[in-house]
């Protein structure tokens, strides 16, 4: 089956097309038979003996893109004037840029902002540094730190690669969460050189967001530098996906009357997000939660944990998970299951596997594009189905916490974010839906709904105040 076509993968062709009346079905035939699919178009230079169209036409792939072009240069009546890649075009030059939110239009404007005004402000913060947060961009601008080792689906592609998605990042800190951010991708997978790179350039930033950096490296670098930075530290790969699960499987339980303390949970992928969705989940109450990777059962009998040869995250999850000590294969543990949580790959469970749970369960097959479990072929086995792509209901998506979190936590001023802050964004984006609106398609809200950051932010405000990690607000500066 060929790929699906998406926004992508979508060319922006501009076509001369003659005056034969036939000649734009001819050439939208030709570019539909070559897989494209035409998603709007305009004329842009209309004339007398021709006449310019744009054509936004999307494939699913490269290769389809290559044949898209060449099907739209071959149309006899059509000259291809210039194919330009749409998602390329997007990001050429960047996509964030810096402002100004004052004008410089007066010798008095450029004397107070710059010298010799500016002088007075550097002499206060010197006095008192922490007034840098009232009088610099530090209150509402956040770091977006990666190396990146572990980037999306796409793996160790380096710092220079991993921009886009960092930037990416920062568009999104900007528009859900008015916050600042600035990509901060370092040429080093040494976590020494790291923390001693973001310790040095603390001073800049409210809040550092890691990204993208691959286990078990990023369980050290978040904890050294959570303990050297008094601002907050969140490893979003981690956390992010956790927080998200966690409202997902609250509005669950809201909606099938279930409670979490009654869930007997089982987690397939045993990475950062891992051990993070397990913290988070037992926290809220989630007593019974066993972890899988590929071969089977996480626990302290197996023999990579008796040899020492287990990895980090797999270690904490052996001491810290499946309490019964139970053995076998994923599908085996999902025998008396009520959910299941999939943060590992394709194919790992088949269909049928959900037989083997209890009536009327949870699935949340998370591995994107592809999950553990087709939804398609799952559903009819659930009660709730939540994937990570948002072509499905419910998508897990990240930009549902991270942006609120931080907005929260720079209010308050937080000098760290805490277990109890995570779970409070969790139930702050389950809160966004109400009990009238809920339903098996719709436990999570859109990414796109704008109450969601704000009712995140409050509630972890709130939080970060009963947790004693809100510093008070600085008294304005009076003459």
């Amino acid at each position: 089956m060929p790929p699906t076509p998406s926004a992508q993968f979508s060319l922006d062709l501009r076509v001369e097309l003659g005056r034969d009346p036939d000649s734009l079905a001819r050439l939208t035939a030709a570019l539909e038979e070559a897989g494209g699919v035409v998603a709007g178009g305009e004329v842009v230079e209309p004339g007398d003996a021709a006449t310019v169209r744009s054509l936004i036409v999307q494939a699913g792939d490269r290769p389809t893109m290559e044949a898209v072009a060449r099907a739209a240069g071959a149309v006899d009546g059509a000259t291809l004037l210039e194919a330009l890649d749409r998602t390329l075009e997007l990001h050429r030059g960047g996509k964030i840029y810096t402002g100004l939110v004052t004008a410089l239009d007066t010798r008095d404007d450029l004397s107070m902002a710059y010298t010799p005004g500016v002088a007075r402000v550097c002499l206060d913060i010197a006095a008192e540094p922490e007034l840098a947060r009232e009088f610099t961009i530090r209150s509402n601008t956040v770091a977006v730190v990666s190396d990146g080792s572990a980037v999306l689906g796409l793996g160790d592609i380096g710092p220079y690669a991993a921009m886009p998605v960092m930037e990416g990042k920062c568009m999104l800190f900007k528009e859900f969460a008015g916050i600042n951010a600035f990509p901060i991708c370092l040429d080093s997978k040494d976590p020494d050189e790291i923390v001693a790179a973001v310790r040095l350039m603390a001073p800049t930033f409210g809040g550092i967001n890691l990204e993208d950096i691959s286990s078990p490296r990023c369980f050290e670098i978040e904890a050294r530098l959570q303990e050297a930075l008094d601002v907050p530290v969140f490893h979003d790969d981690q956390h992010g996906t956790a927080i998200v699960v966690l409202a997902a499987l609250l509005n669950a339980c809201r909606l099938t009357g279930r409670r979490l303390e009654d869930l007997r949970a089982v987690m397939v992928g045993a990475g950062a997000a891992g051990v993070a969705v397990a913290k988070i989940l037992s926290g809220a109450g989630v007593r019974s939660l066993v972890a899988c990777d590929r071969t089977g059962a996480i626990s302290t009998l197996r023999p990579d944990y008796e040899d020492g040869t287990m990895n980090t995250a797999k270690t904490w999850l052996a001491e810290h998970t499946n309490r019964e000590l139970r053995a076998g294969s994923p599908a085996e543990m999902l025998e008396g299951a009520d959910l299941l949580i999939g943060l590992s790959g394709p194919g790992i469970v088949r269909a049928r596997d959900l037989e083997r749970m209890n009536p009327d369960p949870f699935v949340f097959a998370m591995a994107n594009p592809d999950p553990e479990v087709r939804p398609e072929e799952a559903l009819p086995h659930v009660a709730v189905m939540a994937t990570g792509r948002s072509d499905f209901p419910n998508q897990i998506n990240n930009v549902l916490a991270f942006p609120g979190i931080f907005r929260g936590a720079l209010d308050v001023r937080a000098t760290a974010i805490t277990e109890e802050m995570k779970i409070a964004a969790a139930q702050g984006i389950a809160s966004v839906i109400g009990p009238d609106e809920l339903s098996p398609e719709y436990i999570v809200p859109s990414v796109f709904d704008r109450g969601v950051s704000p009712a995140v932010a409050a509630a972890v405000a709130r939080e970060a105040e009963r947790d004693g990690v809100a510093t008070s607000e600085f008294s304005a500066v009076t003459l």
